[in-house]
């Protein structure tokens, strides 16, 4: 395993629609940090279109739309195709080989207790309608996913430990039975707790594009302020300026953890010198949410003017848009071929690459007198 030694991440999102500033706060802009740090020898991003159609195979269609959409966010959050690969998970078959053999080493008893599908077949209402094998068995294919790459960390929130948890159990499985193959990888979380999930401007625990709840990266200015001012949370309780309220459970002050700082208070809100003091403020009264969700517009303004900005650009090039996908996934089928190749060395059943199986029947023979 002599990439065993490389840093190496691998990360990734389902083409189901556009990406929303939850995705931002809890993914993206983390990722960018990441490539830029120079700590990575690798950062692989995967378009996980074949884990999108495990509840979404009736519609095709959907996933085809917005893998373009995927990949314009990514590249107007500034992620760079030069220092990190952006992958169509479906034309990589390698990754299909190797959920096959691991399937081998999962029980059907193991899958059902993990806390993420368990979750994830509620949210979806499976446990009426049936559910699909694929949308069941799919954290092995998320654990060939990670293995594929030889990735050492893998960035996701707390949502998705348990699914690191399965991908270190298989190949812990698969190394004691075939021999020392797979890399161990380690799972990455967001350090600021409030990035961790941001909540859906109505409350909800997740943006939801069925729910419309989101603010998405490509939103307009106008959008932006009427899902704010019409539709985020606050506090039911604080009903005029002057009565105190309560910042825990309010949107707005959640997405103001999550994204503002000192410099903003000097630039639009000079009142305050940090969001400590204006919280303090709202808590015993004497200031309203008209003016908190103005100064949250403008965070978010000052946030997604770039971002939008920088898609525009992309968006008059959508054959260079193409032609970075189809060579970052050119470069991922070398390397996952690489992967599937060790393993079924591991495995013996490289048949025609190991020629040993002739020699070992030869002496088979000779040994019996045949």
């Amino acid at each position: 395993m002599s990439e065993a030694q490389k840093q190496i991440i691998l990360t990734g999102d389902r083409p189901t629609g556009r990406l929303h500033l939850g995705h931002y706060v809890g993914s993206l802009k983390r990722r960018v940090e990441l490539q830029n740090s120079g700590k990575f020898d690798e950062i692989n991003i995967l378009i996980a279109d074949d884990q999108a159609l495990t509840d979404n195979a009736d519609n095709p269609g959907k996933i085809r739309e917005n893998i373009i959409n995927v990949v314009l966010d990514y590249l107007s959050v500034g992620i760079d195709p030069e220092k990190t690969t952006i992958c169509i998970q479906s034309a990589l078959p390698a990754l299909h080989a190797l959920t096959f053999y691991y399937l081998n080493l999962v029980t059907t008893a193991r899958l059902s207790r993990n806390p993420t599908v368990k979750a994830e077949i509620q949210m979806r209402g499976f446990a009426d309608e049936g559910l699909p094998a694929g949308f069941f068995t799919y954290p092995v294919s998320q654990a060939a996913d990670i293995t594929a790459f030889d990735a050492t960390v893998v960035p996701v929130g707390e949502d998705q430990l348990p699914m690191i948890e399965q991908t270190r159990e298989i190949v812990e499985k698969f190394n004691k039975t075939y021999g020392e193959t797979l890399v161990l990888p380690k799972a990455m979380i967001p350090e600021n707790e409030t990035q961790r999930r941001l909540p859906g401007v109505d409350g909800k625990a997740k943006m939801s594009k069925s729910l419309g709840n989101c603010i998405y990266l490509s939103d307009n200015a106008k959008t932006v302020k009427k899902q704010v001012n019409g539709k985020m949370f606050t506090d039911p309780q604080h009903l005029k300026i002057e009565d105190p309220g309560h910042t825990e459970g309010n949107v707005v002050f959640t997405y103001l953890d999550a994204l503002c700082t000192d410099e903003h208070f000097s630039r639009y809100l000079p009142d305050y010198a940090n969001l400590e003091e204006m919280k303090d403020h709202y808590r015993r009264g004497g200031l309203g949410d008209g003016t908190c969700k103005k100064f949250l517009i403008q965070v978010l303004e000052e946030t997604l003017s770039p971002i939008r900005e920088e898609r525009a650009k992309w968006e008059k090039d959508i054959g260079a848009v193409y032609e970075i996908i189809q060579a970052g996934t050119a470069r991922a089928v070398e390397k996952t071929n690489a992967t599937l190749a060790r393993v079924r060395q591991a495995m013996r059943i490289n048949y025609f690459e190991d020629r040993s199986i002739i020699k070992e029947w030869e002496k088979m023979l000779k040994e019996t007198g045949i």
